[in-house]
C-alpha cells in the first residue's frame, strides 16, 4: 500500500516541498497530493510589482508539476482533523475528504490589519494576488497629485512604496513607519534607502503609528490626519486559524510549533513549513515569515520525511540567513548582508547591481519550483513511464488565506 502524503498550499514552501518529495521518494511507494485553491503558482515576492502595474508570467501549477508524479487537487481547505488524519476540502464538485499518512501544512499567511479601526474596510493589502490586483485597479483610477500612503516600514512596505512611486511619478507617495526608516539596516543600507526615497520623491513619516484608516485619510497616534486616496497596508502577516483549530500545538499567533526537521511537536505525522511554522533558527530565534525561510523549511521537511520513510539519515543542515534582498523599483535595489540569525552587518550591495541580484533571486526561486525533479534522471524516467498526470478540476470558490501560500 502506498504511503499517502498530502501537502496543503502551493506557495513557495508547499510547492517546493511537494516537488522535493517527488524527487526523493519512489512513486510506487508513495502517493503525493498537492492541494491549492488557485490553479496558478503565485510569485508572492512580486506582488508589489503586480500592484504597481507590471504584468507577470502566468505559471499554471499543472504545467509546473507535469511529469513529477504529484497529483494536483484544486480545492479550498476547510478543515484538518489530526485525530482522524483527514483533510476536508471543497472544489467545484462540492465537499470531500482526503485521508493522509503524512501531512505537510503549508497554507501560509495573509495580511494582518492588527485590529486597527477602519483598516479592514478602507485599506488595501498586497499579501495575496487578488489584493495586489485590486491595488493595481485602484492606482489606475487615481489622478495626478493624489496621495498614496503605504503603512508599514518593513521589507514589503519599502518595496511597495518605491515600486508605486517609480511606476506613477505623478502621484504623491508617502510611507508611514513606526520606527526610523530602515532602522534595522546597516548605515550604508539606510543611507542608500534615504537616497532612493529622495530621488523618487517619497515622503517618509517616521516614528508614526497609524491608529485609524478612513476612506480618504489615515489618523496617527499623534493626532495628525494624513490625506490618502489609496492606503496600502503592509504591517505584517497572520496565519489562517485552521491550524489553531486542529489540536496541533501552536503559538498564541496560531503558528504550528515544530522541531528542527519541521515536524509537529505534538503530532509526529504532521509537518509545517513556511509562514505557518514556528521554527527556531540560529541563536534560538524564530525564523521570520518570508520566502527566505519558506523554501529552506520545505527542503528540510521533505528530506526528513524521505529519510524517515526510507530509513535514511535525517537532515542536519541548519537553516540560516545570508542576506535580505530589497527591490527599490525596477532600477534600484539593496542587498543587506546579515548574520546567521538575521542581524545586519556593515556590508551591503546597492544600486543597479543590487536590483539585478534581487531579480535573479526571484527568477531562481520560481525556476526551482517549476523544475522540482531536475537533476535526478532516473526518477524522471520512472515518472514518465508511469501513469499520466492527474486532471485538474477548476475551482469555483477562492479562499483568501489558502489561495496563495508563502
Amino acid at each position: 500500500m502506498q504511503h499517502r502524503i498530502i501537502v496543503l498550499g502551493a506557495g513557495y514552501a508547499g510547492a517546493s516541498a511537494a516537488g522535493r518529495l517527488a524527487r526523493r521518494l519512489r512513486r510506487e511507494d508513495t502517493a503525493i497530493t498537492l492541494v491549492n485553491a488557485d490553479p496558478d503558482f503565485v510569485e508572492r515576492v512580486r506582488n508589489h510589482e503586480l500592484a504597481a502595474g507590471r504584468r507577470l508570467r502566468h505559471r499554471p501549477l499543472a504545467e509546473m508539476l507535469a511529469g513529477t508524479g504529484v497529483e494536483l487537487r484544486i480545492a479550498r481547505v476547510d478543515a484538518v482533523d489530526v485525530d482522524r488524519r483527514a483533510v476536508t476540502v471543497r472544489d467545484a464538485d462540492g465537499e470531500s475528504e482526503l485521508a493522509y499518512d503524512t501531512l505537510v501544512y503549508a497554507l501560509g499567511s495573509g495580511w494582518n490589519d492588527r485590529g486597527v479601526p477602519g483598516a479592514a474596510e478602507h485599506a488595501h493589502e498586497i499579501a495575496g494576488r487578488a489584493g495586489a490586483l485590486r491595488v493595481r485597479e485602484r492606482l489606475a483610477s487615481l489622478d495626478a497629485g493624489q496621495r498614496v500612503v503605504v503603512v508599514g516600514g518593513g521589507l514589503t512596505g519599502l518595496e511597495a512604496a518605491t515600486e508605486i512611486a517609480e511606476a506613477r511619478p505623478d502621484l504623491d507617495v508617502a510611507l508611514a513607519s513606526r520606527g526610523a526608516l530602515g532602522d534595522w539596516l546597516s548605515p550604508r543600507g539606510r543611507g542608500h534607502l534615504r537616497t532612493v526615497f529622495g530621488r523618487l520623491g517619497i515622503t517618509a513619516h517616521e516614528h508614526t503609528d497609524v491608529t485609524a484608516v478612513h476612506a480618504d485619510r489615515v489618523t496617527t497616534a499623534a493626532g495628525a490626519s494624513v490625506p490618502s486616496a489609496l492606503t496600502v497596508w503592509t504591517t505584517g502577516f497572520t496565519v489562517h486559524p485552521i491550524a489553531r483549530a486542529t489540536g496541533l500545538e501552536t503559538t498564541d499567533t496560531g503558528r504550528i510549533v515544530v522541531d528542527a526537521t519541521m515536524r509537529s511537536v505534538s503530532h509526529p505525522e504532521v509537518y509545517a513549513v513556511g509562514d505557518a511554522a514556528w521554527a527556531m533558527g540560529p541563536g534560538d530565534k524564530p525564523l521570520r515569515m518570508s520566502c527566505a525561510s519558506g523554501t529552506p523549511t520545505a527542503w528540510q521537511a521533505a528530506d526528513a520525511i524521505a529519510a524517515r520513510l526510507t530509513g535514511g539519515k535525517l537532515p542536519e543542515v541548519p537553516i540560516r540567513y545570508f542576506n535580505q534582498c530589497v527591490s527599490l523599483g525596477r532600477k534600484e535595489g539593496l542587498i543587506q548582508y546579515v548574520t546567521a540569525d538575521d542581524r545586519s552587518v556593515n556590508a551591503a550591495l546597492t544600486g543597479r547591481l543590487a536590483a539585478l541580484y534581487k531579480e535573479l533571486v526571484c527568477k531562481g526561486a520560481a525556476w526551482a519550483v517549476a523544475h522540482p525533479t531536475l537533476g535526478l534522471p532516473t526518477r524522471r524516467r520512472a515518472v514518465r513511464a508511469a501513469a499520466t498526470t492527474a486532471p485538474v478540476t477548476p475551482a469555483t470558490a477562492t479562499h483568501p488565506a489558502t489561495g496563495t501560500a508563502a
